[in-house]
């Protein structure tokens, strides 16, 4: 079945125009923005922000192009270094804020899942453990442990054999759309054929979250963006870091890279891991696929 042909806003000016901006933000950052000299970071961006790359974009957002410029000078002023976030400096924090717009932009209308509760009941979402349990998954992923014990044991591991797996925390939930894991199965096979022989599965960090959870995330520190493809269950985030000791990050990268320049997701490097969210343009597609590879393993 062929893909919808996609309308919108030109994201590879988007995109370019992000990067444009972010050397722009380091040439004026020498050493770094320090806490509380964020004035020319804030120049710079009123004054790009309402170029068309941009507006195209950002106006179409459920803040709207005001709302978002606000939003992120906020989030500007707030920011502050942490070793949990994904942003290591405030422009890699405008880079984060910026590209998630585009999912903005794609699902920002639609309603998230507010608590544990709404994830746990959703019938808009399928459990990866029974897929896992009847075989069907290529990708790999562990829950985040739920007693003492699990994390006591966890912590033994990771002192006995500290690279044998990912260094995450594991999947608070295991559900996620069926077109989601469709290509998330897609992109594991892609993986697999460009890698190095003998390079592990591809490992999945995170996929749908509550918007509580996500609130939680940006209280502990992290580069938790509102609102956040995660809480709509049209992304997940994928293990990069580890892949290194395999030769195989190059073979990752050019796998989700590949897909959005075809239109399927949006991706952002996060360092350890990349995010990846479905394009409402790959939706139908990615829809049947699911039925095809998976459907069997739910019955």
């Amino acid at each position: 079945m062929p893909r919808p042909a996609a309308s919108g806003p030109d994201l590879d000016a988007y995109r370019e125009a992000v990067e444009s901006l972010l050397i722009e933000l380091a040439a004026h950052s020498g050493s770094g923005f320090g806490p509380g000299d964020t004035t020319k970071a804030e120049t710079i961006l009123i004054e790009r922000l309402v170029e068309p790359a941009f507006t195209a974009v950002l106006s179409l957002t459920p803040r709207g192009l005001t709302g978002t410029v606000e939003w992120l000078l906020r989030e500007v002023r707030r920011y502050r270094p942490s070793e949990r976030s994904s942003a290591a400096d405030l422009a890699a924090q405008v880079r984060i804020f910026l590209l998630a717009q585009v999912e903005a932009m794609w699902w920002g209308q639609t309603t998230p899942f507010a608590t544990t509760s709404d994830v746990l009941t959703s019938p808009d979402l399928v459990d990866i453990e029974k897929l896992r349990r009847a075989g069907l998954l290529p990708f790999r992923y562990r829950r985040q442990p739920r007693s003492i014990a699990t994390r006591a044991a966890r912590a033994i591991a990771r002192r006995v054999a500290p690279d044998r797996t990912p260094r995450t925390a594991g999947l608070r939930f295991t559900y996620s759309r069926p077109e989601t894991i469709a290509l998330v199965g897609q992109i594991a096979a892609e993986f697999q054929a460009r890698a190095p022989v003998g390079t592990p599965a591809l490992w999945v960090t995170s996929m749908t979250r509550s918007v509580r959870h996500q609130q939680h995330l940006r209280d502990l520190g992290y580069a938790a963006v509102s609102p956040s493809a995660h809480c709509v269950g049209w992304a997940v985030d994928v293990e990069m870091a580890w892949f290194e000791r395999f030769s195989a990050r190059k073979a990752l990268e050019e796998a989700l890279l590949d897909r959005q320049s075809a239109g399927d997701v949006n991706v952002i490097d996060e360092g350890q891991a990349w995010h990846v969210c479905v394009s409402p343009f790959a939706v139908e597609k990615l829809r049947q696929d699911f039925v095809n590879a998976y459907e069997s393993g739910r019955r």
